[in-house]
């Protein structure tokens, strides 16, 4: 296995706070560093789930090492209460890793030259397939919501007039072309927020994220924990709503605006507000920059 160390990796493990003969769910396994931990911390078990294939074959050396107590599954995040029974914690790290990133054959980093790709899966519509077929108000559409990039018109237009587009490093100069010389003195480069935008539409990563929650929600044993791991407001925003919908910091009703119906909630917060790395940690590892914490704690039904 590779030395890759997930995100905020102490500050999940104590989120969680793994006991002996619990079972526990790494819902995006990745390079294996949160059930890696999971499994020292305490003799437990972790089913580790990724929809990336190359993730599960990479596994296979730490199921060999943890003999028994760790099981891989191919498949979505989503679906984890149909792969899982009753669990004691579950971790989420949204987001591409850093193997899929540093990989130019995947086609997620504009720093390396490959095909346009993104595809977690390695199955379906790529965004080579998405960029060279939809229209000019679809791809707009996508840059500026996903990407929260304000110059999505513009680079929509761009891409359109260069199709076929099918490299990284060419999406990446016909953006940074768009986008004009003053982009290129801000601190990220200027096609950041679009190839974020296209990896996410690519892999449906925010509809899979609410199915995600949702589906923790149903295999969370009371007390057990759910620690989400996200990268940008998209993710974190849909994480707070989540919790805090279903926590007991959720609005209450009062005489001006009464609740529509009465509900026990089933999360207890256990960090009001997003945990953030460390500067240390941000030193060793940029990535880390921008990752927030939220961590429930699941109560009685």
């Amino acid at each position: 296995m590779s030395g890759h160390v997930p995100v905020m990796l102490s500050e999940v493990i104590q989120a969680l706070s793994p006991k002996n003969n619990a079972s526990y769910i790494d819902g995006t396994f990745g390079g294996g560093g949160y059930s890696r931990a999971i499994l020292e911390a305490a003799d437990c078990r972790v089913l580790g789930i990724d929809r990336d294939p190359d993730a599960i074959a990479r596994g296979q050396a730490l199921v060999q090492h943890f003999a028994g107590r760790l099981t891989l599954a191919l498949g979505e995040f989503s679906n984890m209460d149909s792969l899982a029974g009753p669990s004691d914690g579950v971790v989420l790290d949204l987001g591409v890793s850093s193997f899929q990133f540093d990989t130019p054959a995947r086609g997620f980093s504009f720093t390396k030259d490959g095909p346009l790709d993104m595809r977690m899966s390695l199955a379906g519509e790529s965004a080579a397939d998405f960029v060279n077929s939809a229209d000019h108000s679809t791809l707009a559409s996508v840059i500026a919501r996903l990407g929260e990039e304000k110059n999505a018109r513009r680079i929509a237009s761009a891409i359109i007039a260069a199709r076929p587009v099918t490299g990284t490093a060419q999406l990446a100069a016909i953006v940074s072309e768009a986008q004009g010389p003053a982009a290129l003195r801000h601190a990220i480069h200027p096609a950041t927020r679009t190839f974020q935008a296209l990896r996410i539409h690519v892999n449906d990563e925010l509809g899979e994220l609410e199915r995600g929650l949702t589906a923790a929600l149903s295999v969370l044993k009371p007390e057990g924990r759910l620690a989400v791991v996200s990268f940008h407001s998209l993710e974190d925003r849909i994480v707070k709503q989540f919790l805090t919908q279903h926590s007991n910091a959720a609005p209450r009703g009062s005489r001006h605006a009464p609740e529509t119906q009465s509900r026990r909630p089933a999360f207890k917060l256990i960090t009001a507000r997003p945990q953030t790395p460390s500067a240390d940690e941000i030193a060793s590892n940029p990535r880390a920059r921008s990752a927030k914490l939220r961590v429930a704690q699941r109560l009685a039904a």
